[in-house]
């Protein structure tokens, strides 16, 4: 449940601090009169991640169990492409997130209401459809046979609700580069499983062998309904007896990505040499031009 609750948070945040920066620049300004039609992008841009979440449930309930298990594995492995990508976007451009925001809606202001129900529909979208996946593919990788993964991700966006709220009302204030870099982290930790779990999918879809070369089965020690095994599983997605391709897949994406995410931006010798180097071709280039006047 964790895990989901963690999803629904970091999506559900980006989506609200979005919509805040949006409705924030325009009662500033004056423009109270743009207001519609950025709150007509937004439903719609909801309406369509809904409308997304749902066909992706029900449609999958008319497929047979190998195309159910290939579909499901598929739409997992793009959900934590696409989330591992949102999460380092997210984390360099955090800091410049509302000037770019405010670029767009100045643009926008110019176009005229069309633009602006574009404009939020486009940037609200985005985070709707990411969500609307990569909750589908957590909820089916965590599932228990009840309502807590969804219960999570719900709480979640509830949650996310609020604090934007919260920021907007100027009653919170967030340092969004180190929130997006822990809850990153965390998110990455999450894609792991998900990964793994979309791999096991195909396992069973027949697409891919192997299913039945377990690294381990620690089934007697974490039993899947134990509540330990009920927690791990939500947190993680642990599995108590994964394929070897499972566990070799989870190992290759969480360590180098992780490292990579969590690595300091911009630091490290190779970005200290390149400023030095172009700061001496400056310096050789100058002192050139001396001795040639």
């Amino acid at each position: 449940m964790f895990g989901n609750y963690l999803i629904g948070l970091r999506e559900g945040l980006e989506a609200s601090l979005v919509v805040c920066i949006l409705i924030a620049y325009l009662v500033k300004t004056g423009r109270r009169d743009a207001l519609k039609p950025i709150w007509i992008g937004i439903g719609v841009a909801v309406g369509v991640a809904l409308a997304f979440g749902a066909g992706l449930e029900f449609g999958s309930q008319e497929l047979t169990f190998e195309a159910q298990e290939l579909l499901g594995g598929s739409l997992s492995i793009v959900a934590v492409v696409l989330v591992t990508w949102m999460v380092f976007w997210m984390r360099r451009t955090a800091r410049h997130l509302k000037s770019e925001l405010h670029g767009k809606l100045d643009a926008a202001l110019q176009m005229g209401t069309g633009a602006l129900v574009a404009t939020a529909f486009l940037a609200v979208g985005r985070e709707g459809l990411e969500t609307a996946l990569f909750v589908w593919a957590s909820v089916r990788a965590s599932s228990d046979g009840t309502f807590a993964p969804l219960a999570g991700v719900l709480l979640g966006l509830l949650t996310a609700v609020l604090l934007g709220w919260l920021f907007y009302r100027g009653a919170l204030r967030i340092n969004l580069a180190k929130f997006f870099t822990w809850t990153g982290g965390m998110l990455v930790v999450v894609a792991a499983g998900v990964l793994a779990y979309g791999v096991h999918d195909l396992q069973e879809a027949r697409f891919l062998d192997g299913l039945a070369n377990k690294a381990f089965d620690i089934s007697a020690t974490i039993p899947p309904d134990s509540w330990y095994g009920t927690l791990l599983k939500g947190v993680f997605n642990f599995q108590p007896n994964p394929t070897v391709l499972q566990v070799t897949v989870w190992a290759l994406y969480l360590v180098p990505t992780l490292a990579l995410f969590l690595a300091p931006i911009g630091s490290g010798p190779s970005t200290r040499v390149k400023k030095q180097k172009a700061t001496d071709e400056q310096a050789d280039a100058e002192a050139s031009a001396g001795t040639t006047a």
